[in-house]
């Protein structure tokens, strides 16, 4: 039977290449029409420590980086140690023979991976070596891989074609190296390439492609991981007459700034992780009160403090939608894809130009190391929403309305000051109860003009369902569709509007006798603000720096499912 499905790891040292293989192999098969998603963690240093990679290569859409493994590369004998009880039974272990000597075990197979490379006349053409060998593993053709290095190498430089052809030569070698094993796993199904075109991108460039597809013309961040990189391709692509990208000194210079640019008419975003949004708590609440759009990227890392800075987790839910001292909600879009970061960043900069105020966007670490292969965005399709600028006379009372106004601009009619004090309708400061219940009705009732959220909804009959978000939705999916072909009945709802939520779905969930939260994080924060909305609502929780795998979600689901039952029948 052929394979549908092939998963691999490769275990290392930072700076082996374990990264490039993970990312190349998943941008060869990509290319033909085959689905793929990476996944990649590693420690905080610049350079080395114990880092892995996995890639998914399926026929299908790949909603998770998956759990067994079919072959472990390991290039050192700590990456072979730590990661070797995950490969699956009749599974494969390819590992550098330079770091080990012979042969581990009945499934594992010695290559000299960079004497390999070397021999090609290309040092660093070691990930190409490895690659050679997956594919004969599973009788992936030689010539996708070839496409794939003509494509990757084809540059314009007078050395492209000796890098080509080193390259190619490394591919055979591996292939070679591997056939003396005797070991297969089998054949990697046929794909028909689809009639769309498909982007392979990680979580961090979909947002920052979304956010300028909705007309982002003012960012201004601080670097910090795992959001650096969206500062850096603003720097090397956000530009153009009218916009303007920069880097600051710290998240308190970058809030600051974002409300400068918000006030002054332009579309500002910021990106950063927890330590930086902690910063901007009081910025937040300034924006919150004076009514300036603007957006802030939120990608999540193990915490609290410093914390895992290069591992994912799903805690700072609790810090996004109540960032600031006072009355403050703001409202989160938390995606849970990659696809869906690209449209988490079009609806944020939409909502902030809506309601005329902050929008937080909550990704996580796992967004955004992912590589995934996605339907390419068809921007004709995309609603881009702008602010409603006032055009009247002088006079105008820029908080006077009881939900929202047209917002003037410096230098044009009805100029205002946007006071972080509690203020009247035209922005001077007051102290007068009136004035405030008056006002924070007013910002409250704002979050109305955002409900129109979507959510996917299955089997809502059932009582007992699951609610997943952000980057647990893949694995949560995956369990789910373990559990109804097992035969439980249960319901699945998902949705990427944490707040406000949409209404719609918390009626629903209200119904239900039990929903289940998977969630990264020890409090179970999504669980949390559910059961304050009154739906009974319990978190099942992980706190390691990883994803959930399917199969010890799907277990701890039906073990709830199980005892939720036993209660029922005896009471």
């Amino acid at each position: 039977m052929k394979k549908n499905d092939f998963i691999v790891r490769f275990a290392g040292e930072g700076g082996q290449g374990v990264v490039t293989s993970a990312e190349g192999l998943a941008q060869a098969a990509t290319q033909v029409g085959y689905h793929a998603q990476t996944f990649a963690t590693f420690p905080s240093q610049i350079m080395g420590g114990p880092t892995w990679t996995q890639t998914r290569i399926s026929t299908s859409p790949v909603r998770s980086s998956g759990d067994e493994l079919d072959v472990l590369v390991a290039f050192n004998e700590e990456g072979y140690n730590t990661h070797k009880d995950e490969v699956r039974e009749g599974g494969v272990i390819i590992f550098n023979s330079e770091g080990f000597g012979s042969e581990l075990d009945e499934r594992s197979f010695g290559m000299a991976f960079d004497e390999l490379a070397k021999s090609t006349g290309n040092a660093r053409a070691a990930n190409m070596v490895v690659m050679g060998a997956l594919a004969y593993l599973v009788n992936m053709p030689q010539s996708i891989l070839e496409e794939f290095v003509t494509k990757r190498f084809t540059r314009g430089r007078d050395e492209d074609a000796q890098i080509i052809e080193s390259n190619i030569k490394a591919l055979s070698l591996g292939r070679q190296e591997v056939a003396k094993s005797k070991f297969s796993l089998g054949d990697l199904a046929e794909v028909t390439k689809p009639d769309y075109d498909q982007i392979l991108v990680n979580g961090n460039t979909a947002l920052s492609l979304g956010a300028m597809a909705a007309g982002l013309n003012f960012y201004v961040g601080y670097p910090i991981s795992p959001a650096t990189s969206v500062l850096i391709w603003m720097e090397r692509n956000l530009a153009g007459a009218g916009k303007f990208v920069y880097q600051v000194s710290s998240e308190i210079e970058a809030i600051t700034a974002l409300i400068g640019g918000g006030y002054a008419g332009k579309k500002a975003m910021t990106a950063t992780a927890g330590p930086g949004f902690s910063l901007m708590g009081e910025g937040l609440g300034l924006a919150w009160m004076a009514e300036i759009p603007l957006v802030v990227i939120d990608v999540q890392r193990g915490g609290p403090a410093t914390g895992l800075p290069t591992k994912t987790e799903q805690s700072d839910l609790f810090s996004t939608i109540f960032p600031a001292h006072g009355d403050v909600r703001l409202p989160v879009i938390a995606p849970g894809t990659v696809e869906e970061c690209f449209h988490a960043a079009v609806i944020a900069m939409n909502w902030a130009e809506r309601y005329q105020g902050p929008v937080v966007v909550l990704s996580e670490h796992a967004l955004s190391e992912r590589n995934q292969n996605i339907a390419k965005p068809d921007l004709s399709k995309l609603k881009i929403e702008n602010r409603k600028v006032y055009k009247g006379d002088n006079g105008y009372q820029r908080y006077e309305a009881q939900e929202l106004s047209e917002m003037p601009l410096p230098g044009g009619p009805g100029a205002y000051v946007a006071n972080g004090s509690e203020h009247d309708g035209m922005g001077d400061t007051t102290h007068l109860a009136k004035r405030h219940v008056d006002m924070t009705h007013r910002r409250w009732g704002k979050l109305k003009l955002l409900e129109d959220g979507t959510y996917e909804k299955e089997n809502t009959d059932a009582d007992i369902a699951i609610l997943p978000w952000g980057g647990s939705k893949g694995p949560a999916r995956e369990a789910y569709e373990q559990l109804v072909a097992d035969g439980e009945k249960i319901g699945w709802y998902y949705t990427m509007f944490l707040h406000p939520m949409p209404p719609a779905l918390v009626k629903s969930l209200r119904k239900k006798r039990l929903v289940l939260v998977p969630e990264l994080n020890y409090q179970g924060q999504l669980a949390f603000i559910l059961r304050a909305n009154g739906i009974k609502a319990e978190a099942i929780t992980q706190y390691t720096g990883l994803p959930f795998k399917i199969k010890d979600l799907a277990r701890r689901i039906t073990e709830r499912i199980r005892e939720e039952k036993a209660v029922t029948a005896t009471s």
